[in-house]
């Protein structure tokens, strides 16, 4: 993978939007090492903060991305990856574990209500690029067996071959998702609301030291925005 690219036609819709991406090499994601036995158990309870008013749409974190999800097409029922977390923490079902890496991120994702989502960057085939789609674009979500299309006008995350996110920030590939046996990961992190900046910049420290202490994986930190919308990995 070279080099992360933001289309126009998505600042045109969103921009003031940052995204921080985290680059990680040589990751060893079999063990959890230092990692607490409570880890998501404590984030699914410190979650309940950010949702306390009924219905979920209501709260202020999921609001804003129901806004933003209402700029462009999309599939429907789709919603921001971070929306289902929190409703599964609300309603106490709570989020479990998938792997070392993915239940770090979701972590942070409940403790700071922003979507968070790592790829396998071995899997990525040629530059990877947030863009508007023309409609057609080939998608193979994680956990299910038939292939999907972009709709005309939906935001997603693409390399070369594929879409590698539906709905901006809804559901991934299967083809770059970060498994047991990736070795090298880029994180991503998006804020849609200006006035959560500080809380977006607390969550991407945490992330980084989480995946330092429980993990000893070391991170990059690339930061994208309308005037600094490239970044070479």
């Amino acid at each position: 993978m070279g080099k992360f690219t933001v289309d126009k036609k998505f600042w045109e819709l969103f921009p003031e939007t940052k995204i921080t991406f985290l680059i990680a090499k040589n990751v060893d994601n079999t063990s959890y090492r230092d990692t607490p036995d409570d880890l998501l158990d404590k984030a699914n309870q410190k979650a309940a903060k950010w949702v306390p008013d009924d219905p979920i749409s209501e709260n202020p974190v999921v609001k804003d991305w129901r806004e933003a999800f209402q700029k462009f097409k999309t599939k429907k029922g789709a919603r921001c990856a971070v929306e289902n977390l929190l409703k599964r923490a609300k309603n106490g079902k709570g989020v479990g574990q998938i792997n070392p890496v993915v239940d770090i991120y979701n972590s942070v994702s409940l403790n700071w209500a922003f979507p968070c989502s790592s790829e396998d960057s071995d899997k990525v085939v040629g530059d990877l690029e947030l863009t508007v789609a023309d409609g057609g674009e080939k998608f193979l979500p994680i956990g299910e067996a038939e292939v999907e299309e972009a709709l005309p006008g939906e935001v997603i995350y693409k390399d070369q071959e594929s879409v590698l996110s539906r709905c901006w920030a809804w559901r991934d590939s299967s083809r770059v998702e970060t498994t047991e046996t990736s070795k090298n990961l880029i994180f991503y992190m998006e804020n849609v609301n200006p006035e959560r900046d500080a809380d977006h910049q607390n969550a991407i420290k945490e992330l980084q030291s989480k995946l330092k202490d429980y993990l000893d994986i070391d991170t990059r930190v690339i930061l994208v925005t309308k005037d600094n919308p490239e970044a070479e990995f």
